[in-house]
């Protein structure tokens, strides 16, 4: 499979929306942290010591999928800037793998929901997403994965304290849980402060659509475990399951209350952000990202029908800076992006060929 399969504007399957809780639930992550035994961190091994591992890990698992090709291969060094930034988008890769210096790789399954990441923080990040709430589901698939793999590779373990890494933090399973959630009902309640102080006290954070570092986009929020040594892998993913169900039956319990108190501002909120989408000229990033998430929660209480999940779930996807870019064919400075951003959502959203204003567009001069 070339790269060219995994920077299309397509959402992953992932996205589709189909999931346990999906109208909540966005996705569900496994990342599994691993080293191998003879080797340096590489936090401090040589490019030379990269190179090694990157071919020891690929050969194990092309070994292992040899008769499915599941994997396809490929070097960020050698990737233009731009494309590393797309697969960051689409959660393919970490945003710290994309900066990489030092020979590093990762690879893809077809269908987008395992990716290998070799020589980030650790030798080997394995990464498993599902859509909605399937933490089991995912956890078992990328366990399965990670037992292949241990049968030819030699993992840095020890007795005492489990897998070992090269950030204290992930010491022990070396495994984080993450689900990606979008709660605009608490947030617009004023409420997910109190959901973050109490996520804390059971040992999670909740970070943004990135990951750590990153800020919260269009009410979207990644939920994880912090401790990974001193539980078993069953006991963080019951503990991750049990929270964030309790976090789905705080937003039910806010949109039905928003609906119940606020209707019309919310039909009015809804309607407008549609509105902004399908007809704006020019769109940042962060105001598309709250319009559709507008939208999203319009569709998901019965206000707005006639906007299919599968086209927001994409829209999500083009919005973001590398993805319009890749789109143009081109780069593009802050204002061209934000023009051409509009254009996409329009073309997307509009049926903009109904619309005479729209018609022989073709110029996206500032």
């Amino acid at each position: 499979m070339n790269l060219e399969h995994f920077l299309k504007s397509e959402a992953p399957g992932w996205m589709d929306g189909k999931g346990l809780d999906g109208d909540i639930v966005l996705s569900t992550r496994i990342r599994l942290a691993r080293n191998l035994d003879g080797y340096r961190f590489p936090l401090s091994f040589s490019e030379q010591e990269a190179k090694q591992v990157d071919e020891v890990v690929t050969q194990a698992l092309l070994n292992i999928n040899k008769d499915k090709r599941i994997f396809s291969h490929f070097t960020i060094q050698e990737m233009p800037a731009l494309q590393r930034q797309v697969l960051v988008e689409k959660h393919l890769i970490s945003p710290l793998l994309a900066k990489k210096e030092k020979h590093a790789s990762v690879l893809l399954s077809e269908d987008e929901t395992m990716s290998v990441m070799v020589n980030e923080e650790d030798h080997l990040r394995i990464q498993c997403i599902l859509p909605g709430l399937q933490l089991s589901e995912t956890y078992t698939l990328a366990n399965q994965l990670d037992g292949q793999l241990e049968k030819h590779l030699p993992y840095a373990f020890n007795e005492s304290f489990g897998y070992l890494t090269s950030c204290p933090t992930n010491v022990g399973t070396g495994l984080r849980a993450s689900v990606m959630m979008h709660l605009p009902a608490l947030t617009m309640s004023k409420q997910i402060k109190a959901v973050t102080q109490m996520l804390a006290r059971f040992g999670m954070v909740v970070r943004g659509i990135y990951g750590e570092g990153s800020e919260n986009i269009g009410n979207i929020y990644q939920i994880s475990n912090q401790v990974t040594l001193g539980k078993s892998e069953e006991e963080i993913i019951e503990d991750l399951q049990n929270v964030v169900v309790q976090i789905i039956q705080n937003e039910r319990g806010a949109r039905q209350s928003l609906l119940k108190n606020s209707r019309i501002v919310l039909e009015d909120r809804f309607n407008r952000s549609l509105g902004t989408l399908r007809y704006a000229r020019i769109m940042t990033s962060e105001e598309a990202a709250s319009c559709l998430s507008n939208v999203r929660l319009g569709v998901d209480l019965g206000i707005i029908k006639d906007v299919p999940l599968n086209i927001l779930n994409e829209c999500m996807i083009l919005i973001q800076p590398g993805f319009v870019q890749q789109y143009a064919g081109t780069t593009l400075q802050p204002t061209e992006r934000d023009i051409f951003r509009a254009k996409l959502l329009r073309e997307k959203l509009n049926l903009n060929s109904q619309n005479s204003l729209e018609k022989g567009e073709e110029r996206y001069d500032v």
